[in-house]
């Protein structure tokens, strides 16, 4: 929501006006120095919208702000050329109204587009969220990364690794989205205040690594006549493309990371095709470049990878990972019910390579239990017991 500055007001004023916590207001406004306010200059309020309403018989300004529980300030602040004492009949004016409800709907076959949509509406509703994109997909699809907070403690999350694995995303972004509510309207998530969290943590979200895949299992090939050929051709001369785990390029992702990939690609297919077939070499697929390309830029102290299915969590690589590993993967497993298992026994993965090249706690998290895609009957469970594992590495 956009207000605008008044004589003698302050970003801190806005903060009890709004029942903002300040620090948020300030990240909302990144190009602003919070010390000189200029007069008529726009601020972004997150956690609010501005909704239209007509000026009835009988109302007056005091009534109307009475009725939405808003001081007289703030909707005086939504509508700078408003004079309370002239209201007429007819009369349009902007009402704020406190967002309480969630803008990702979760539930449904969740494409790159929808990704995307909801990207933007949550960046709108919450401007201290940040989004920059990280590089692009085989198609072109941009690879967004977002930011949350302002701590020292870097944690990573990402999803969709795996095309048909894509309810991961949607599990992600409600939690995302979760945290911003609770971080505006100052409200806990399973007991936990989420502003100590914001000040102490960056969080970096990747929901979507393999857009391309995703679209595949979700909407089915694409209408270039050369590439759909090509795509069945790899597929086993079949259309059905719910198994399909790799990129458009036919590469597993998840076996891209130069962690012992040439003992994972001597066991894996040599060709392109539905999952498993780790390249040509590592990272030669532009989004297992860009996650790494990433992972360097931002040092993570932390990163879990979220998959389906099985309810366990991985946590280990050739016992390079230290021993903060396994407090961590306790707790995620208390939380959640999901079993600690130290290694699956493979190689080339995003947290193996994590864990070698940082020695830091590396996690993949498999959501869920049956055959991939997961049905979206599912959702509610896996998100119940998801929310522990998110809040967890964010708060240890």
């Amino acid at each position: 929501m956009d207000i605008y500055v008044r004589p003698g007001d302050s970003l801190w004023r806005f903060s009890e006006v709004f029942k903002i916590p300040l620090q948020l207001i300030i990240d909302s406004n990144r190009n602003i120095n919070p010390q000189f306010l200029r007069v008529g200059q726009r601020i972004r309020i997150p956690g609010f919208v501005t909704v239209n309403y007509q000026i009835k018989q009988g109302d007056t300004f005091w009534q109307i702000a009475q009725s939405r529980n808003l001081p007289l300030v703030a909707i005086l602040l939504a509508n700078p050329s408003l004079n309370p004492n002239q209201l007429y009949i007819g009369q349009t004016i902007l009402i704020p109204q406190r967002i309480t409800w969630r803008i990702v709907n979760g539930k449904q076959n969740y494409s790159y587009t929808i990704m995307m949509n909801d990207i933007k509406k949550l960046l709108d509703a919450y401007p201290f969220l940040q989004s920059s994109t990280i590089g692009h997909s085989v198609l072109q699809d941009e690879i967004p990364e977002l930011l949350i907070g302002n701590g020292t403690k870097r944690v990573h999350y990402n999803g969709s690794f795996h095309a048909n694995e894509w309810i991961t995303t949607p599990i992600i972004l409600t939690f995302i989205n979760d945290y911003l509510l609770s971080l505006t309207n100052q409200s806990t998530i399973r007991g936990l205040s989420p502003l100590p969290l914001y000040q102490q943590t960056t969080l970096s979200i990747v929901p979507m690594v393999n857009p391309d895949g995703v679209d595949l299992v979700v909407q089915g090939l694409p209408n270039d006549v050369a590439l759909r050929n090509q795509l069945i051709t790899w597929n086993n001369g079949s259309s059905d493309f719910s198994g399909w785990k790799a990129n458009i390029n036919g590469v597993d992702l998840n076996d891209q990371f130069p962690a012992k990939w040439e003992l994972e690609n001597a066991r894996n297919p040599k060709t392109p095709g539905p999952r498993d077939f780790g390249g040509q070499r590592p990272l030669s697929e532009p989004e297992a470049i860009a996650m790494s390309d990433l992972t360097k830029k931002r040092d993570f102290a932390r990163v879990l990878a979220f998959h389906t299915q099985g309810r366990v969590i991985y946590w280990g690589f050739e016992n390079l990972e230290p021993p903060e590993s396994e407090i961590l993967v306790n707790e995620f497993s208390r939380v959640s019910g999901y079993e600690p298992v130290n290694s699956a026994g493979s190689y080339a993965g995003y947290k193996d390579w994590f864990i070698q090249d940082w020695r830091r706690p590396g996690f993949t998290v498999e959501l869920g239990s049956g055959t991939n895609p997961l049905p979206l009957s599912q959702f509610d469970d896996i998100y119940e017991e998801t929310l522990g594992i998110f809040l967890a590495a964010l708060y240890m």
